[in-house]
């Protein structure tokens, strides 16, 4: 069982569910992973990712093993038939086996490089450690998806649901630099799963995510009339999918700010973070009591212990 895509959820509903009741008593399972390791390999950088993942395996009793493969691996080949005489000193097919040997369960962290969207597309380090691994692997956020990330997302709208069907917005918003799509990917393919919610993503023209992921899923070039009557606002920046991986606009304007925010239905205030404050949002907002991003952020170990138990579950068989 391998946990790459949020699109492998078979009831988001019920692991929805199961990752609340995690959460009353996250040591309840403390020996399902005794003697077994979880080996996390990081191609860039984490906090709360690494954090909550090493967490989520601790509550479940795993030993856990990581490695920052930027400084501490070698580089790695990943097209099969290469004549490995240029940079990379190692191939995919060795690395993840090798790994394998010392790991139950892999999982890795490997961002898009924004240069070459045919090759982000086709998840080149996730796939690869797919291909060739021979235990199970867990995305820790890829070039186009962070599952963990938007399962955590789900549980905290579940925990600050309204009485009425909620109203989300995903909403664009500036950054200095180019960033990729995966956490909006993943919190759309969520939002797709979502049959009790209504969902409205907004950005400026041109900013357009891959049509493959949005497909019907609403959009709204006026930030404004999307907003209205909101009652979650999620904030987050992508980088030109078209104009791949570049910066084709910073218009503050979309900045996320009270006077916005005074357009919605009391809307709980949501970002993955890091945040950069008084860019993608202001000081005002975040710091605000209908701010859930601390709460967010406490739900990743929540979301990640319930991948790792299902994942346990069937090892253990």
């Amino acid at each position: 069982m391998n946990f790459t895509s949020i699109k492998e959820i078979d009831s988001l509903q019920k692991w929805i569910k199961g990752a609340l009741k995690i959460k009353k008593n996250p040591l309840k399972n403390k020996k399902l992973g005794k003697n077994k390791t979880l080996v996390m390999l990081f191609f860039n950088s984490s906090l709360r990712t690494r954090l909550s993942t090493q967490k989520a395996a601790v509550n479940l009793g795993m030993n856990v093993m990581v490695m920052n493969f930027g400084s501490e691996g070698w580089t790695l080949e990943f097209e099969d038939g290469t004549v490995m005489n240029q940079g990379a000193s190692e191939h995919i097919k060795e690395a993840a086996e090798v790994v394998s040997q010392y790991a139950d369960i892999i999982a890795i962290r490997a961002f898009a490089g924004l240069v070459d969207k045919e090759k982000d597309n086709a998840e080149t380090v996730i796939n690869g450690f797919v291909k060739y691994a021979t235990v199970p692997i867990v995305n820790m956020e890829s070039a186009t998806g962070h599952p963990l990330q938007s399962l955590a997302d789900a549980i905290t709208m579940e925990e600050n649901k309204t009485k009425h069907r909620p109203k989300v917005v995903l909403s664009w918003a500036p950054h200095p630099r180019a960033l990729p799509q995966a956490v909006p990917n993943s919190f759309v393919e969520m939002m797709q799963l979502q049959t009790e919610m209504d969902f409205v993503i907004t950005h400026p023209e041109g900013y357009e995510l891959n049509p493959d992921i949005t497909k019907d899923s609403k959009i709204e070039y006026d930030q404004n009339k999307a907003f209205e009557n909101a009652d979650f606002i999620y904030a987050k920046n992508w980088s030109n999918y078209n104009e791949y991986g570049k910066i084709t606009n910073s218009d503050p304007n979309w900045t996320i700010t009270i006077d916005k925010m005074k357009l919605t239905n009391n809307a709980k205030f949501m970002h993955c973070l890091p945040v950069r404050r008084n860019v993608i949002v202001t000081d005002e907002v975040i710091d605000s009591e209908n701010s859930i991003v601390i709460q967010q952020a406490n739900n990743r170990t929540y979301s990640a212990q319930l991948v790792l138990q299902k994942i346990l579950k069937k090892l253990n068989k």
